[in-house]
């Protein structure tokens, strides 16, 4: 059938054209149709010799999207923003999707010293540890910096080390005699640990062994399940997110400052223990980022730009090398980079943190050089206005709360400090009486896109039905559809989990969804349990 309307339609057309011809005499028509054949028939060589090139670039390892591989411009190429100048090296990629929280209370500048008494280590940090672990040193014992403190029953080759030297004042104990903190009195001044490092160039074996002997194993995180990797695990890739644009994040290039060399050489370590890349994510978004990241060597470069997640590391995989079948790839903080590098530099396990203060509800908000685990109460003593906060080891969205006499998480670079929202507002979902972020434009700003907000913890309603809105489309820049992975978890349904992208996702990726969350779900609880039921399929 459709053959046949084929044909006649090429006999119309061919008709047309000689009445025109015979009636007009012009060949005008002729012409132009003969001149459009010619320009689409160039226009297909062209557009078949640009797919043989894609092909022989995936032949060759090289991803044709990333690397812009083609002869003819795409519509992409008009309408796609520009790279900026400092951005030339490596794959740009820039975001649409997602929204920036713009909250009062960025830490300034400068970094101050500041005098921390107390320093913990805390299992539950660590997922897929037995709650028990076998803590090396007894209650009153000393240790220095590097020291073993506990390690995991079922995997006991992999130590966990402490930040500071001093002596083990306490080991708390949570629910059912599992043990929640291993507390440390610090000495005044640190003392390390000294070891003799293996050469970076040895066997992948003898540096696995190393690290895992040193304290430095637990420092990667490997998705999926955000665990410490098995020692046998060689990782597909491994992804260094060199920016965060979650809500009053620090900025990694005052962290680097004064550790360019440290960075450097973590990196040159990781590129060791990988069968793929290590893979730099760097701010493609106003000014040029510290050198120790933009030229740094050994590495695959890639600029990513737009706003909040942009900055998570698992944006960055899904966009450069999503994870497939049972790859496994790891994930570093710029911070514990540093510390591995620090290792192989001087042989001493060097946990030192530089921690961003932050929160609209402190008097000085700025950042301070401190150890892994540091006592929040030393941390802002003197420095909180009020007596009715929340404090949160970590940002507003993915961060967890903590008591003033908690510690700072083991991966935690950020303390946030922000005013409980206990108050009843009357009608405050109808009439909003008070400045308050929102990714609703139905909501008024008070001021623009520079409008810093002074949050509170209201959520300004309850848990109600799961209203499917596209509201998790809208914020997370991947090809997954989160509300359908959450019903998907929701009902356990195990392969309809897999297929819609969960080992992608981790809990900050679905952060800033459960904030927007029309239906109150508390999503990042829920996609943990999602993965937890997944693993135990496994």
């Amino acid at each position: 059938m459709n053959k046949l309307k084929l044909t006649l339609s090429f006999f119309l057309l061919t008709h047309i054209i000689s009445a025109q011809s015979a009636s007009s005499g012009s060949n005008m028509l002729l012409y132009g149709v003969v001149g459009t054949c010619v320009v689409l028939f160039i226009w297909a060589m062209f557009g078949l010799a640009s797919n043989l090139l894609k092909i022989e670039a995936m032949k060759n390892g090289i991803d044709p999207e990333i690397s812009n591989i083609g002869i003819l411009p795409t519509i992409k190429d008009f309408i796609s923003p520009k790279r900026p100048k400092f951005a030339q090296a490596g794959s740009f990629h820039h975001f649409t999707k997602g929204h920036d929280i713009n909250l009062a209370g960025k830490p300034s500048d400068k970094i101050e010293r500041i005098n921390v008494t107390r320093y913990a280590i805390k299992p539950t940090d660590f997922h897929g540890m037995s709650p028990i672990p076998k803590v090396e040193p007894e209650v009153g014992a000393e240790v220095k910096a590097g020291d073993v403190l506990f390690y995991d029953k079922k995997r006991p080759e992999i130590k966990y080390c402490a930040p500071v030297s001093g002596e083990i004042v306490e080991v708390k104990r949570g629910e059912k005699r599992s043990i929640a903190e291993v507390i440390i009195l610090a000495d005044k001044a640190v003392s390390y640990k000294k070891v003799q490092t293996p050469d970076i160039n040895a066997e992948r074996a003898t540096l696995v062994e190393f690290m895992a002997e040193n304290g430095l194993w637990p420092l990667i995180n490997e998705r999926p399940f955000d665990m410490v990797p098995d020692l046998d695990t060689i990782p597909a890739n491994i992804f260094i997110s060199t920016f965060d644009t979650a809500p009053l994040a620090p900025d990694n290039n005052t962290i680097v400052k004064g550790n360019e060399a440290a960075f450097q050489k973590g990196l040159d370590v990781l590129t060791k223990l990988t069968s793929g890349k290590v893979h730099l994510g760097l701010d493609g978004r106003g000014t040029a980022p510290s050198p120790a990241f933009s030229e740094a060597q050994g590495v695959a470069k890639h600029w990513f730009a737009g706003p909040h997640p942009a900055g998570n590391v698992g944006v960055h995989i899904h966009h450069v090398a999503p994870i497939k079948g049972h790859d496994r790839v790891w994930t570093l903080p710029v911070q514990n980079v540093i510390t591995i590098g620090q290792m192989f530099l001087s042989g001493q396990y060097h946990a030192d943190r530089i921690i961003a203060l932050t929160g609209a509800e402190l008097n000085d908000p700025k950042y301070v050089h401190t150890y892994q685990g540091a006592s929040v109460a030393d941390l802002l003593k003197g420095n909180i206005v009020g007596d009715n906060n929340r404090i949160i080891s970590g940002d507003v969205l993915s961060g967890q709360q903590v008591g003033e006499d908690g510690f700072l998480g083991f991966n935690a670079d950020q303390v946030t400090v922000v005013k409980e929202g206990r108050e009843y507002e009357m009608f405050g979902w109808l009439l909003p009486l008070a400045p308050r972020p929102s990714v609703s434009g139905t909501m008024p700003s008070y001021g623009g896109p520079d409008t810093e907000f002074e949050a509170n913890t209201n959520t300004h309603g309850e848990k109600r039905a799961f209203v499917v809105s596209g509201q998790y489309e809208n914020l997370l820049p991947m090809d997954i559809y989160p509300q359908h992975l959450m019903k998907a978890i929701i009902t356990g349904n195990i392969e309809k989990m897999e297929g819609l992208g969960i080992t992608e996702l981790t809990e900050e990726d679905v952060a800033l969804c459960e904030f927007a969350c029309t239906s109150k779900n508390p999503l990042q609880s829920l996609l943990r349990d999602g993965l937890n039921n997944l693993k135990e399929q496994l």
